[in-house]
């Protein structure tokens, strides 16, 4: 039976390019996931978009001299572009600055604020001296008071992983220029998270065995001491407070965080307005039978396992105080946190004022895209922080998708092209035959299981080991031998193609475009799996911007399909270019010291 699947993806942030180790926690692997359960049936709906608001921005901007609008404006697209071409699937990737994000945001906050979720309060706010301006929390660090770990931020120490406020730092220091920050008495809206402390612990106990162990422990750990957390800032960048007396103060706004999580839901009403049907976006959101899953970096597992659940239960009238649901209606809370651990690079933490980086834009500019989600598949942080390197991308790329796939795709379509011109028909089959058959189709079951639970490294694992069984098979079977037997030839081609044919649909979700050539290649016609686009769209007339879209709904279907006999081939192409092993020189010395 089709089921409803919200994959909620991370925001990327505004306030530059970003580089393999973001996409690796949040981009590749949400299409993965979202791929495969297309091909299973099920109803996709992949959103996300860049998260434009906050003094990171106006920090980046006023280094380049422009406004925040036009830094936003600038990488909204260039994120985009790179996202696009990675084949990132999004139904719609849109952005935090949009007149409709700002609407479904002050709806969440006065839905929440009229059931007493949200109270104001006088805090002590960080201000910066140089430009008295608020300084976010996390540009703030220092050491923390509880486990003495010496690079906590000012919202939460990931070493220890409790919630902090920048006044609880000792030796605070701004991450932007250095300065000790000023703390100044200041009025701001806070989120009262203690509340949800009984239906957030019933919650995530609920999730045991579902969701992945490291994220589970890290969201229990935080459950003990639930603070509440500042939802406003002393800032001119951001969403307005949707209350009289706040809502006029140009210098107040909704934290960044805040409105970056409701950006799920307003990117999904946003998709269903475009879509011609306005309400469609609620059997995704209000939908007994739907499942959400959100993908991103365990740095964001706080926002995402605690304080946007605790949201969506507190608009929806649950916690300590009930309520009733806002005018949306009661939400769905996330089903599973899908967090994937930190990717470093040649043992050093991506530093982009260091050189120790590469962009996405630039791998894209000389390497394949399917390489690059390759790799974050089988060797990407998933369980555990992982190391990239340029040595092993290139062992990988040549030992793995040249030699292995892609020399098992180019001499099975090449012989039966030379030989026979279609596929071949299979005469009497040989136990070898018949048992690589069955191995083939019945890889479906357990890899398409671990991909439904987003355990990519072992899914990818089991579909490459048919096709190193395969290539056995044919370095066996020696069928370039049997010229005088061509009927035994035409059978061994035969397996070798339908082997093929199941391992390009297996490969489908991590290597898209590939799999569009290879089911090319074997006389396939029309769209196999779609791939994303960028379309430019406006609110209401109003000044054009891009957003990602695409449709999916080719061939692709999670099955083994029998090969039709006599369906013509093309001589093929190469699947994936072999590396020079300068490369790896070449890249490194691309790095900064």
């Amino acid at each position: 039976m089709s089921q409803h699947i919200l994959t909620a993806v991370a925001w990327p942030y505004a306030n530059g390019p970003r580089h393999i180790g973001h996409v690796s926690g949040f981009g590749v692997p949400s299409d993965v996931f979202s791929r495969y359960q297309r091909m299973a049936g099920n109803k996709v709906l992949m959103v996300s978009g860049t998260d434009e608001h906050g003094t990171p921005i106006q920090v980046q901007a006023d280094k380049e001299g422009v406004s925040a609008r036009e830094l936003a404006d600038r990488y909204n697209r260039v994120i985009a572009e790179d996202l696009t071409g990675l084949g990132l699937s999004y139904d719609l990737f849109t952005r935090t600055t949009t007149k409709n994000h700002y609407a479904v945001t002050q709806e969440i906050f006065k839905g929440l604020y009229n059931n007493g979720y949200i109270f104001p309060k006088t805090t002590m706010g960080a201000i910066s001296p140089s430009t008295g301006r608020t300084l976010p929390d996390r540009y703030i660090e220092g050491t923390c008071p509880i486990c003495g770990y010496d690079g906590a931020r000012g919202d939460q120490c990931d070493n220890c992983g409790n919630q902090l406020d920048p006044i609880q730092l000792i030796n605070p220091k701004s991450r932007i220029n250095g300065e000790t920050p000023v703390f100044a008495e200041t009025e701001h809206f806070m989120l009262d998270l203690p509340a949800f402390a009984e239906v957030l612990g019933s919650y995530l106990q609920s999730k045991q065995g579902e969701w992945r162990p490291n994220v589970l422990k890290f969201a229990l750990n935080l459950l003990g001491d639930l603070q509440p957390r500042a939802i406003s800032r002393d800032l001119d960048w951001g969403v307005p407070i949707p209350l009289d007396g706040w809502s006029e103060q140009p210098n107040k706004r909704l934290y960044v965080w805040f409105d970056a999580v409701i950006g799920y839901l307003s990117a999904s009403i946003e998709w269903a307005r475009r879509s011609g049907d306005p309400d469609a976006w609620r059997q995704w959101w209000q939908n007994p039978d739907a499942r959400g899953y959100y993908f991103m970096g365990k740095d964001n597992i706080v926002f995402h396992a605690e304080i946007w659940p605790a949201m969506l239960f507190g608009y929806s009238g649950i916690g300590a105080r009930d309520g009733s649901p806002g005018s949306l209606g009661a939400l769905d809370v996330p089903s599973e946190v899908v967090s994937s651990e930190f990717l470093t690079m040649e043992g050093r933490k991506f530093s982009s004022s260091r050189q120790v980086v590469i962009y996405v834009r630039d791998f894209l500019a000389r390497y394949d895209a399917d390489a690059l989600r390759y790799y974050i598949a089988v060797a990407g942080p998933e369980n555990q922080d992982t190391d990239f390197t340029w040595q092993e991308f290139v062992n990988r790329n040549n030992g793995e998708l040249v030699a292995a796939w892609g020399n098992l795709v180019n001499r099975s379509i090449s012989m039966a092209a030379k030989n026979f011109g279609a596929v071949p028909e299979a005469g009497d089959l040989t136990d070898a035959d018949r048992a690589l058959l069955r191995r083939s189709r019945d890889a479906f079951a357990p890899v398409g299981a671990e991909l439904g639970r987003s355990r990519f490294k072992n899914a990818i694992t089991e579909a490459f080991d048919v096709v190193r069984e395969a290539n056995k098979y044919l370095a066996e079977q020696e069928p370039w031998k049997l010229k005088d037997d061509p009927e035994r030839q035409k059978s061994i081609l035969h397996v070798a193609l339908q082997v093929v044919d199941d391992a390009k649909t297996m490969l489908t979700p991590f290597l898209p475009g590939s799999s569009n050539k290879v089911f090319a290649m074997l006389g396939g016609e029309g769209v196999w799996s779609g791939m994303p686009e960028i379309r430019e769209v406006d609110e209401d007339g109003g000044t054009p911007y891009p957003v990602i879209t695409g449709e999916y709904d080719g061939a692709a279907r999670w099955e083994h399909r029998p090969i039709k006999p006599g369906t013509p081939l093309a001589p093929p192409v190469p699947l994936f270019k072999k590396l020079d092993p300068k490369v790896v020189d070449e890249e490194l010395a691309r790095l900064g010291e």
